[in-house]
């Protein structure tokens, strides 16, 4: 295991960009000598849930779009399934014990290089719109602007403890009673969800932002990242109605599937409250689904002006879009809700990528990748040498593109504090499927024949070989016991401040950066 605080990151400069980017398999590049590159993100957006992924009711057009000029990856999976851990992941290109974001309540260490802060070594201007869910007084990371504000809390407020934990009442947003339908413009003395207000804030000052770089030659990377679809559920009634009169299919499970939950299940339902209120019910299924619908297509659309700005503004021709998101959502499937298991709906996370040139155009990768690997790959589009990097555990996506990938490389991920009692990992390699809830069970799904992840194998004379083998690959790559006594130093040390300071917080919230 490669600790990089051991390196001596004083002898790791920043040599001359490549130009060609023969060696990094980065594209073409235009005008500016390097590429813009414009990452769009959502929040807890399943990918089964998108016309662009397959789903026949789902409406992503513009999604749609981009997968058809670009390269869609068809098992890209979260490294830990929580909003700030899979972000951490995302920006430094790290698995999140390695970097100590444990959960939503652990800051990143400002001493973490993050791609911002590569880029800006690259020549690159640096701004992010919407949400990012940093914890900690440095709510940068390397970007030069933060354009909008963030809704969530900066500090230890949502510190949890690892054993006396108390159950949430997530679920009661997956009910009809935790629908709300938003008028636009609002009626009178309606008010806008604050989440929405967060998201087209975003959208705004990422759109201004566009405007202002059109007569810049210099690069930039941006970031618009979105809360939608993450729940409360209060969708625009424009997104609402398009699915008026549709067939809304609801999740299908054997006769005995809450005979088949295991002990992480069985503890995440009673944090989200799903072990005592019925999210099963069809018809409130199918108005969560539809919801959850129109909550995507926002998304689609939103998404969709930041590209079409691109050619507006001059830029199309010589920019990059990545579109992802953080994790996905169960959304009623094993009457479980939000997040934090390894199952495919709440593990998997969207993946597009686009180049200007059309490079490999509707294409489809169905390799396991992970989104620690979007960081090496946009080291790799800017053209930063590859010997100039600190070690990261990701893997650039351009080597699929070009045959290098190794297509039996492990996709790891993890979870530790939020909801469980133990420390859980994840592990997919080719067809299989395999989770370590550590001192507890084991679980193991052959993903071709079982995509619903109903039959577990563990344990199946058959599967004895398999199933050795992935748990070697997590054990070889972790140290449960370890990582468990650095979670509840981690955990101690934060409780502490935050009771400390009682009613008095260190003011941490983002205040954000004008564009000019």
């Amino acid at each position: 295991m490669v600790n990089r605080r051991d390196v001596l990151r004083s002898t790791l400069g920043f040599g001359a960009l490549q130009a060609a980017g023969a060696a990094s398999g980065a594209p073409a590049q235009g005008r500016s000598g390097q590429p813009n590159i414009v990452m769009i993100m959502a929040d807890q957006l399943a990918p089964h849930l998108t016309g662009t992924y397959g789903h026949p009711v789902v409406q992503t057009p513009n999604l749609d779009k981009l997968a058809s000029r670009g390269v869609r990856f068809d098992a890209a999976y979260t490294p830990h399934p929580l909003c700030a851990p899979a972000r951490a992941c995302l920006m430094t290109g790290r698995l999140s014990s390695d970097i100590g974001v444990w959960d939503n309540a652990a800051p990143l260490d400002c001493d973490e290089p993050t791609m911002a802060h590569y880029l800006d070594r690259a020549g690159y201007d640096t701004a992010i719109a919407g949400k990012m869910h940093f914890v900690g007084p440095d709510q940068h990371h390397g970007f030069h602007r933060r354009l909008s504000h963030d809704i969530y809390p900066a500090g230890f407020d949502w510190t949890k403890s690892r054993d006396h934990k108390r159950p949430r009442t997530h679920a009661g947003n997956y009910v009809p009673s935790g629908l709300r339908v938003v008028n636009q413009p609002l009626r009178a003395g309606e008010k806008a969800p604050r989440v929405l207000e967060l998201d087209e804030e975003a959208q705004r000052t990422g759109l201004e932002y566009l405007r202002a770089r059109g007569n810049d030659g210099a690069p930039f990377f941006l970031t618009v990242s979105y809360n939608h679809p993450h729940e409360p559920f209060h969708p625009l009634k424009e997104f609402w109605d398009l699915y008026e009169g549709k067939d809304i299919p609801i999740p299908e499970e054997p006769p005995d599937w809450d005979q088949r939950l295991s002990i992480m299940d069985r503890w995440l339902n009673r944090h989200h409250g799903s072990d005592k209120i019925n999210v099963r019910d069809p018809k409130g299924l199918a108005e969560l689904h539809r919801a959850y619908y129109a909550m995507v297509s926002y998304f689609d659309d939103r998404a969709g002006k930041i590209i079409d700005a691109l050619e507006e503004n001059g830029l199309a021709e010589n920019t990059v879009v990545i579109v992802t998101g953080d994790h996905g959502d169960m959304l009623g499937q094993r009457g479980m809700v939000q997040k934090r298991c390894f199952y495919e709906w709440s593990a998997r996370v969207p993946l597009l990528m686009a180049f200007p040139d059309g490079r490999d155009a509707g294409r489809s990768i169905d390799t396991p990748v992970s989104l620690v690997d979007v960081f090496p790959t946009v080291l790799d589009v800017a053209g930063v040498e590859r010997e100039r990097r600190l070690p990261l555990d990701g893997r650039s996506l351009l080597g699929h593109l070009n045959g290098e990938a190794n297509p039996d490389r492990p996709v790891f991920s993890e979870q530790h504090s939020e909801g469980v009692y133990s420390t859980c990992f994840m592990v997919r390699q080719g067809r299989y499927k395999y989770v370590h809830i550590h001192g507890h069970e084991y679980q193991l799904f052959d993903l071709e024949k079982d995509p619903g992840e109903w039959n577990n194998l563990a344990g199946q004379p058959d599967f004895r070989e398999v199933e050795q083998e992935l748990r070697s690959l997590i054990l070889g790559r972790f140290e449960p016991e370890t990582l468990e006594r650095q979670l509840r130093a981690s955990l101690a040390g934060r409780e502490f401040i935050r009771d400390a300071m009682g009613g008095r917080k260190p003011d941490w919230n983002l205040t954000p950066d004008p564009v000019s």
